[in-house]
């Protein structure tokens, strides 16, 4: 598999897009194992649909995780997704943008109140996809959703406004398991685009990870590889090492601070506690550092 590059695409059964079908996976297997705290019912099917035989032997509890998918890797899926759903759940603005939507079936599977448009930003293949396999299941959207296929390295406001977003209501922003696979300088723009097009008021919902520290790369390449040497060995051919940009990078809530959004959030190792969770072994313990932070946005940026 060839590492990331400026221009490169995807689906969801190849390079990050597959990432996407990973993590519906580790949902599928959460909402089978512990349904009171996740319940994706459309997890299972849409890793089926994908057609990656390995993902979906486990979606589909056919093999069992054993050393393929961790247990912290579930568990931390688990609490990745109720994080989330909490923060949708509570944020009850008009307008929400799912950025790099990926499986999210959220605009099929919560609650939302009347009258919210729930916007899903994506490539396109990776949209049409969902949309098709989730109308082919019967499955009906429980909001006003419209994709906006456009890649996020691009000119993907553009798209957004062409279906109808508004920048002068409030909006509700995601971007779950999504900035590390932009290069370092596309993230901080990201932030930057979402900050402009944010309304006071708005809010915002994504993950911080420490910077490195000398070595890290290369233990966490290690422990991707042998993860992608497991995968290999039943006949799923990734290379998880080559999805990710590597670099430094800023500091999530210290960017965003500095332009005016108030933020709180929770490390991965404190969601686990919270839950009941089993703690992180030795190996995770830098997972166990990544913060899951939400906020809001005050007044508009910049000020006037």
């Amino acid at each position: 598999m060839a590492s990331r590059h400026d221009g490169d695409t995807w689906d969801p059964a190849s390079s990050v897009g597959a990432t996407a079908t990973m993590a519906a996976a580790a949902r599928a297997i959460a909402t089978r194992s512990d349904p009171a705290r996740v319940d994706d019912r459309f997890a299972e099917p849409l890793v089926r649909a994908v057609g990656v035989d390995l993902l979906t032997r486990l979606a589909s509890g056919e093999t069992a995780p054993g050393d393929l998918v961790e247990q912290v890797w579930i568990d931390v899926a688990k609490v990745r997704t109720r994080f989330y759903d909490v923060f949708f759940r509570e944020s009850t603005l008009p307008q929400v943008v799912i950025l790099g939507a990926g499986l999210d079936s959220r605009a099929y599977r919560l609650p939302w109140p009347a009258g919210t448009v729930v916007y899903e930003v994506d490539r396109p293949e990776v949209l049409e996809f969902k949309t098709r396999t989730l109308a082919e299941l019967g499955a009906e959207p429980t909001a006003d959703r419209r994709v906006v296929p456009a890649d996020l390295r691009e000119d993907w406001p553009a798209a957004l406004y062409g279906f109808g977003f508004d920048p002068r209501r409030p909006t509700a922003w995601s971007a779950e398991g999504l900035l590390g696979y932009l290069p370092p300088e596309a993230q901080d723009r990201l932030l930057d685009v979402v900050t402009g097009l944010s309304a006071p008021g708005s809010r915002l919902a994504t993950e911080n990870r420490p910077g490195p520290r000398p070595g890290d790369e290369e233990k966490t390449k290690a422990g991707l590889d042998r993860i992608s040497g497991r995968w290999r060995a039943e006949g799923f051919d990734t290379d998880m090492a080559k999805l990710r940009y590597s670099g430094e990078r800023s500091d999530v809530e210290t960017f965003l601070a500095t332009r005016g959004w108030v933020l709180r959030g929770n490390t991965v190792r404190e969601l686990l506690a919270a839950h009941g969770l089993a703690p992180l072994g030795d190996d995770d313990l830098r997972t166990g550092d990544v913060r899951y932070v939400s906020g809001v946005l005050p007044r508009a940026w910049p000020p006037a």
